[in-house]
């Protein structure tokens, strides 16, 4: 049986502003995390894909934590990307999560070196979780391999969930490939699996899954929450064609320029445009093009106007 102390539900992997300087905007963070919790999302994921994790600095996203933590977020709703190609970065981050009571934290495999063997990747992980060497350390895996072309492999979770059963406590699939997400769920009842999109959510839950960790979750909180709320009820199949609508006309645009945009946008805030290099900003004409799908195709979240 899935442990329930462990993090479900809708979680948004929340979206990064920069500050006209360049620096992370840590007043529009936390705002915008305070919007997505009142919003109807039951934990936060920052500082991954979506929240331009790669491009932020160790001591950014410390500092972000502490600000996040400070305006009052309970720590335990959140679970930080702390997973990097260095071992021992990978080590303080995480450390530091477990240190402020974070519910969990979400771990990338090494991602520089291509092909690791299954040993080396387990021995990353192993070497991770002895040297944080914390009881209240629970782990998520980081399955996303098209960015990162390091798969975490079912062999590797079974091998890690054996050797550390009270910290791997779960693993997000960001593949696309449901048929692998189906498999883990089946192969691992106990720990807690996320599909990335709520697209598939209804599915997911029909089959053990914990919720969903979407990207697009920054923009329709609500609406994931409500499908995941009546996932047994009659409307579930209206409520799961209605969010998967909203995510198909939101991936038109590239999704992190996309997403800001369009929070840019609906509040009317050209700061939220701003993302880092090496990724670009939509254009105008982009932008518009973006918020007239998502006007005639479907119902906004973010009241498009």
């Amino acid at each position: 049986m899935q442990d329930t102390s462990r993090l479900a539900g809708v979680i948004a992997p929340v979206l990064t502003p920069f500050a006209e300087d360049g620096s992370p905007d840590g007043e529009r963070f936390v705002e915008h995390c305070q919007w997505l919790l009142d919003e109807g999302c039951t934990a936060l994921a920052p500082f991954g894909t979506t929240s331009e994790g790669p491009s932020l600095g160790l001591d950014e996203r410390m500092e972000l934590l502490e600000e996040l933590i400070d305006a009052g977020v309970a720590p335990s709703q959140l679970m930080p990307g702390t997973g990097t190609s260095s071992l021992s970065d990978t080590i303080e981050l995480t450390a530091h999560a477990v240190e402020v009571g974070c519910g969990g934290v979400l771990v990338l495999p090494p991602y520089f070196f291509k092909d690791p063997s299954e040993e080396g990747l387990f021995r990353y992980y192993s070497e991770l979780i002895e040297e944080v060497g914390d009881h209240r350390l629970r782990l998520y895996l980081y399955h996303i391999p098209q960015m990162s072309a390091v798969p975490v492999t079912r062999n590797l979770v079974d091998r890690l969930r054996s050797a550390y059963p009270d910290e791997i406590a779960g693993l997000k699939d960001s593949s696309g490939n449901m048929a692998g997400t189906l498999d883990l769920m089946d192969s691992f009842p106990d720990l807690a699996i996320f599909p990335a999109s709520e697209a598939v959510l209804l599915e997911g839950l029909k089959h053990g899954a914990a919720g969903c960790i979407s990207a697009t979750a920054n923009v329709q909180p609500r609406a994931i929450r409500a499908l995941y709320e009546a996932a047994e009820g009659p409307e579930a199949d209206a409520l799961q064609f209605r969010v998967a609508a909203v995510r198909a006309a939101i991936l038109k645009a590239p999704t992190i320029p996309g997403i800001k945009a369009l929070i840019s946008h609906a509040r009317s805030d050209p700061q939220w445009r701003v993302v880092r290099p090496p990724l670009v900003a939509l254009d105008e004409a982009e932008e518009m093009r973006l918020v007239a799908a998502l006007k005639s195709d479907c119902e906004f979240a973010l009241r498009i106007e």
